[in-house]
């Protein structure tokens, strides 16, 4: 009771916030999909003297070819998915769901993940205030949106059965995947002398493996191993993680989609990521399907 008594007294300012998000990600992933201005490809010789393929159009223009239709790509998916799967959370966390709540923190987890990822990334486009704005609401509806769960007592919200090996397991095992793909690209160039991977193309740095060795990774590792122990906080994050890891593997499974289309290599990663999507969708079905109807 004291649980939905925490949420319920925040309840309008966590729904303001996620109203902003669904309006502001609607526009942002609109822009992306539909905006087609711009003379359309060319070549650009970066700094590092490598030859990229500019995209040259729509709101992405100064994005290399292939990075910008993995964007939208990827605003396909928050348009359609997200942002639907957002309201719907909200809807019930609003009625007193404690699911509700989860997903809804993994569906503004998210919106913080790829709203950082895009202001990073996106070059500087017309969007770039939208990026700030979608950053700042996620992260305080999410800081909000935590401090209203019961930490301590949410072992007790969850059945005895609920197979906390295997989920925590799973998380511990794709952290560190990914982990070894990243320093896969990061490594070999500090061997050989090169320093500067190809796939920095002409941007400033390596954004995504960057964010995720040295935050999001590590968060879903201890998330993990938390929840392998039974932890209090492995419940609350582990949650979390295991909603917002299959919007994202969605997000990724249509990326792999735009680019094989656009005649772009994406074997093996055609095959790992789809199944990454299945099992952290069956790890996250499995923890909200044994959350006590009664929590």
């Amino acid at each position: 009771m004291t649980d939905l008594i925490s949420f319920h007294k925040n309840k309008k300012n966590i729904t303001i916030l996620v109203l902003l998000i669904a309006f502001i990600a609607g526009i942002a992933s609109s822009a992306g999909i539909y905006t087609n201005s711009g003379n359309g490809t060319y070549e650009y010789l970066s700094i590092r003297g490598k030859s990229i393929q500019i995209y040259g159009k729509g709101l992405y223009h100064h994005m290399s070819s292939d990075v910008a239709i993995q964007g939208i790509a990827q605003d396909y998916i928050t348009l359609f998915i997200a942002i639907p799967l957002l309201l719907i959370a909200l809807y019930f966390a609003w009625k007193g769901s404690l699911r509700g709540r989860f997903v809804l923190a993994g569906v503004l987890y998210y919106f913080f993940v790829t709203y950082i990822m895009y202001l990073e990334i996106a070059m500087y486009n017309a969007m770039f205030l939208g990026y700030v704005l979608l950053i700042g609401c996620s992260f305080f509806a999410i800081a909000i949106l935590l401090l209203s769960f019961h930490t301590e007592r949410l072992p007790l919200a969850f059945n005895e059965s609920t197979p906390v090996k295997f989920t925590g397991g799973f998380l511990i095992f794709n952290s560190i995947m990914i982990g070894l793909l990243w320093l896969s690209v990061v490594i070999p160039p500090l061997i050989d002398g090169s320093i500067i991977p190809d796939s920095v193309q002409h941007y400033s740095t390596l954004t995504v493996q960057g964010l995720d060795l040295a935050l999001f990774l590590p968060i879903g590792l201890v998330s993990g191993a938390l929840l392998r122990k039974r932890n209090p906080l492995g419940y609350l994050l582990g949650t979390i993680n295991l909603i917002f890891l299959p919007i994202l593997m969605t997000a990724l499974t249509a990326k792999l989609i735009a680019m094989a289309h656009h005649g772009v290599n994406v074997i093996p990663a055609v095959f790992i990521i789809p199944v990454i999507l299945a099992i952290s969708a069956i790890c996250g079905i499995l923890l909200l399907k044994n959350i006590k109807v009664n929590s």
